[in-house]
């Protein structure tokens, strides 16, 4: 199991290169970006600058803000400058926000994010090895590349792509098209077992591929602290981050399968009243012990393999990471994922 990072924003986007080459030095076999305030691919221009061995990749890069040869061009750019390194990271976000934030359309969100994925490869394999472009589909038509705009071979032209999801739609894309799942932070064992891993089986099946060419990724929601006072801080934080999810309509069937789906509706409904200092209140002490893993700081790695054995394959703790605090816990962290 791979224990990665995310990149934080505290320190300013002008300090990437300093944060991914201190995860480098403290052992993290990856570091991701995140799309919420900044964009999620400028600061691993400054990562595949700075570092020489961690993976770098977007979890994720928001896919229906953009067309797929403006995400091809973007990725083939940062895999050459990586050295091979980097991992394309999709999502396609909700309705509300393709269409009221970015402005964008949204429909068939499966089907076109499909299409999309399709439509890379077919520009990569253009521009690799000259192969005619020529890819017509319902949502995008890529038939236009002149020698002007072909930015030509690189060195590792294989760019793994990880989509992001909750429901059995997109667990289906990842399992037939894709290296690898973003698994959402909002999610349980039960829900991996019952529904994650057997409707990426199902996609798995209709490319003839095995579970070993599919890599899955999450963030762990952990509660820690050096004392008393701190572990209550954080399992606040916890319970407030899991209210705030539960209240998603498109996330309510994680809640559905242990059987909290009245809750999650009236999460909804406070979430649309915009009363979020009730919300974490629902959010019960057994539920906390679901959907996060709760310890000493030392003890979480152990307790995070136990869990996610066979479930998952690479890891990074659901809180933020900045260079210069705690580098020994961290340190120790890395050291703890790689002994096993």
């Amino acid at each position: 199991m791979k224990i990665d990072v995310v990149l934080s924003y505290e320190q300013g986007i002008h300090d990437a290169g300093t944060a991914a080459r201190a995860a480098e030095e403290l052992g993290f076999d990856g570091l991701w970006t995140a799309e919420t305030q900044h964009d999620a691919f400028l600061p691993l221009v400054l990562a595949a600058e700075h570092t020489r061995r961690i993976e770098l990749g977007t979890a994720i890069a928001v896919a229906f803000s953009r067309s797929p040869t403006e995400l091809a061009y973007t990725a083939w750019d940062l895999q050459a400058l990586s050295h091979g390194r980097f991992i394309l990271g999709l999502g396609t976000q909700v309705k509300a926000h393709i269409e009221r934030r970015f402005g964008m359309a949204w429909d068939s969100p499966s089907a076109r994010l499909r299409e999309m994925i399709l439509g890379m490869r077919a520009l990569w394999n253009c521009w690799q090895n000259g192969a005619r472009l020529n890819f017509r589909g319902e949502y995008y038509k890529l038939t236009l590349m002149s020698p002007f705009f072909n930015p030509g071979p690189i060195e590792h032209p294989r760019i793994p792509i990880y989509i992001a999801g909750v429901n059995k739609g997109l667990c289906q894309l990842a399992g037939e098209l894709c290296e690898g799942f973003h698994v959402h932070p909002f999610h349980t064992v039960k829900y991996l077992q019952e529904v994650t891993l057997p409707n990426i089986g199902i996609g798995l099946v209709r490319s003839g591929r095995q579970r070993s060419d599919i890599s899955l990724s999450s963030s762990v929601f952990v509660i820690t602290g050096q004392d008393a006072e701190a572990l209550t801080a954080s399992r606040q934080a916890v319970r407030s981050q899991i209210a705030f999810y539960a209240s998603t309509p498109s996330y309510h069937s994680v809640m559905e399968v242990h059987g909290w789906l009245e809750t999650a509706e009236k999460l909804g409904m406070l979430a649309a009243r915009q009363q979020w200092q009730e919300m974490a209140s629902l959010i019960t002490d057994d539920m906390l012990e679901i959907f996060a893993v709760s310890g000493a700081p030392d003890d979480l790695a152990a307790q995070i393999q136990q869990r996610y054995a066979g479930l998952l394959d690479r890891v990074n703790y659901y809180v933020p990471f900045v260079p210069g605090q705690q580098d020994a816990h961290w340190r120790r962290v890395a050291g703890a994922f790689h002994q096993v």
